[in-house]
């Protein structure tokens, strides 16, 4: 995606873990919000000059180094490029980072109408499909509540009232559509079946469902509790999906194929994450406190991977496909197996990156 702009932008942080491996892709800090975290913390290290960095906030929920994220995402004044330091060694397992060849709010919509209008024109049948979802709007937020509205609406829970109230969470907190423009480039970077934006916000479930969550997850935050559960059971109906409204999620999520996934109320996922479908993130217990897992940034979950209770996996881990987690599991591991067994680490690995679920290890390990 060579020549994309990028311009003013907004990144939240949030877990914070962990040596900076090298990275082959320099990633530029944007400056617009950091989430609050459940827990107080120390600051990170910040590598731009503008103060906006400062914002960034560690939890350390216990002595096993617990990092917790926190809802709501936060967003700053809208600040350029002009003064950002390149960072060669970034590493996905320390948060969300805008980088250089990812597109502005600005450059993505103007993006993502030049490819509606190109495949309008070359497929005359979803003409009609294209001018409706993406060219008759003017912004890349009314794009996406005409997309989700029209995804959940039901004979009961009407499409107009449903595009209004995303409009009004994108409006009250700007922080929403900016995840939304991270979960995109994630999913542009990662899923080699991906290869425009329109695709994505058309017909990707898994983007669509994450998207759908925050809406429920801002409604959660206003105390609307009772919306905020419709809405989870409409996205679970329609996508598959079933997301508590209470969950934490950063930002830069990928759900590849996304069939399946369960996130329970207390569950925490970090940035830069990426699963695929049939991931469960379950609770242990009745008990009204912490009971479903934390997960860190720049974690892989593999197909029909299950991470059960208050446990924490940690930053840049991969937990194989079929792995059953019922202990913690340590930064830049790789856990298999039935329950899941540490087989190696590997601090330079970018398991959320490389989507690799089997690579190194599945052929040489027995359950």
């Amino acid at each position: 995606m060579a020549g994309h702009q990028h311009a003013a932008s907004h990144t939240e942080g949030g877990l914070l873990r962990g040596k900076p491996p090298s990275r082959h892709m320099a990633r530029q800090h944007s400056a617009t919000g950091i989430a609050d975290l459940r827990r107080g913390g120390s600051g990170m290290p910040h590598v731009r000059t503008a103060p906006e960095l400062r914002a960034l906030a560690l939890a350390v929920k216990d002595e096993s180094s617990q990092e917790t994220l926190s809802a709501p995402l936060t967003r700053l004044a809208q600040s350029p490029f002009e003064g950002c330091a390149e960072e060669e060694s970034w590493h996905p397992s320390q948060g969300w980072r805008w980088m250089s060849h990812h597109l502005s709010m600005d450059a993505l919509w103007a993006k993502i109408r030049e490819e509606a209008e190109a495949d309008a024109e070359a497929e005359p049948t979803l003409a009609s499909t294209l001018h409706s979802t993406v060219l008759v709007h003017q912004s890349f937020e009314k794009t996406m509540a005409f997309i989700l509205a029209n995804k959940l609406a039901s004979s009961t829970l009407l499409g107009t009232h449903l595009m209004r109230l995303c409009q009004d969470a994108y409006a009250d907190d700007p922080a929403i559509i900016d995840a939304c423009n991270a979960d995109l480039q994630a999913v542009i970077d990662r899923d080699p079946a991906c290869d425009k934006y329109t695709q994505c916000i058309l017909y990707f479930k898994g983007f669509q469902a994450v998207q759908s969550y925050r809406i429920s997850h801002w409604l959660w935050k206003k105390g609307r509790k009772a919306l905020a559960l419709a809405l989870q059971s409409r996205v679970s109906e329609v996508f598959h999906v079933d997301i508590h409204p209470a969950v934490v999620v950063g930002r830069g999520i990928l759900m590849d194929h996304a069939t399946g996934i369960v996130m329970g109320e207390t569950a925490v996922v970090g940035d830069n994450v990426s699963m695929l479908h049939h991931v469960t993130l379950g609770g242990s217990g009745t008990g009204k406190g912490i009971r479903h897992p934390n997960i860190g940034h720049g974690v892989l979950l593999g197909a029909g991977a299950t991470v059960l209770g208050p446990i924490h996996v940690g930053n840049g881990t991969k937990v194989g496909a079929g792995t059953v987690v019922v202990s913690s599991l340590p930064s830049h591991s790789v856990a298999v197996g039935v329950p899941a067994k540490i087989i190696k680490t590997d601090e330079k690995a970018e398991p959320c990156q490389s989507m690799d679920q089997c690579s190194g290890f599945i052929h040489n390990y027995e359950i």
